[in-house]
């Protein structure tokens, strides 16, 4: 309890928000997942040194959450304090061709930004729905670019709050890789390099690519996205279909029936019936074609639990 009253005034001091107890499902795009035991609004770099100070000091564990969008929560939820860089954490500055984003402002927020500035670069990146964090960590990508045909360095924040500047060549930026998913630090903001453009070329791809993704896409649904890597040499959408599971499902978790590649939830699907469907996929797809699919999506907590 002392913990608790502690924890509640840092958060009242730092002027950030926290909820208790909250149920992670009302904070990824699947729509899946228990409660965390706390859940905190981050608002500065500042402040996220403080709580991470808290957490070594109480023995916490803890994760960082942006968009939710790339990512399955365990039914069980997570045992342990979710760091929330969102909206509180998303300011966008531009210098020249060149914009400054903090790790919580949306790919779409930082589209809007770009095309009312007449810069071009963010396009084929604005409908992908997560955060810029989140993003350059899996060096996120759509219709032939990725974030790393923009990133030229990022700020970070390691276990013990201590900022570093991070290259493009320090980063080792591959197909849905980079450096940040073996580091242990926490991506805090970024500066991307873009150029100028004309206000209405911008604006009719960027209108054009949202489209096609949602003509494509299930975006109607929940889900987190891609549900698989692209195997090399093939596609995994491509694979799927080919076996004939669209539209195969386990409880309310179902490969959508519009793209092969993403597993959507229908009504109430748990962790538990998602990654089921996705070992049965996987399986089938091995035994008929020989490849060997890989889930994209990072798993918040322990699903066996």
């Amino acid at each position: 309890m002392n913990e608790l009253h502690e924890f509640t005034a840092l958060c009242e001091t730092c002027g950030c928000s926290v909820l208790y107890a909250e149920p992670l499902r009302n904070h990824t795009t699947f729509r899946i997942g228990g409660a965390c035991t706390a859940f905190v609004n981050v608002n500065s770099a500042e402040t996220l040194k403080k709580l991470l100070a808290y957490c070594r000091r109480a023995g916490s564990a803890y994760a960082i959450l942006g968009n939710g969008s790339n990512v399955l929560a365990a039914d069980s939820g997570f045992p342990g304090i979710v760091l929330h860089l969102g909206r509180d954490f998303s300011k966008i500055t531009r210098e020249d061709d060149r914009l400054h984003c903090e790790a919580g402002a949306t790919l779409a927020r930082i589209g809007k930004f770009a095309l009312e500035e007449s810069l071009t670069g963010m396009e084929c990146l604005a409908g992908i729905p997560g955060t810029v964090g989140g993003a350059l960590y899996m060096n996120a990508g759509a219709y032939g670019r990725e974030m790393s045909d923009i990133i030229i360095s990022a700020e970070c924040m390691d276990e013990n709050g201590t900022l570093s500047t991070v290259s493009k060549e320090e980063m080792q930026l591959g197909y849905r890789t980079s450096v940040f998913q073996d580091r242990h630090c926490i991506i805090t903001g970024m500066t991307l390099q873009l150029s100028q453009g004309k206000y209405g070329e911008i604006k009719e791809e960027m209108d054009d690519l949202l489209g096609k993704r949602r003509a494509k896409q299930p975006l109607e649904l929940p889900s987190a996205g891609s549900t698989f890597r692209r195997p090399v040499g093939n596609y995994a959408s491509f694979l799927i279909d080919q076996c004939g599971l669209k539209g195969a499902s386990v409880g309310d978790a179902q490969v959508s029936k519009k793209h092969a590649g993403f597993v959507v939830n229908t009504g109430k699907a748990t962790c538990h019936d998602v990654l089921e469907l996705c070992d049965y996929v996987k399986q089938t797809v091995q035994e008929k074609t020989g490849y060997q699919l890989e889930l994209e999506p990072v798993i918040l907590g322990d699903p066996s639990v």
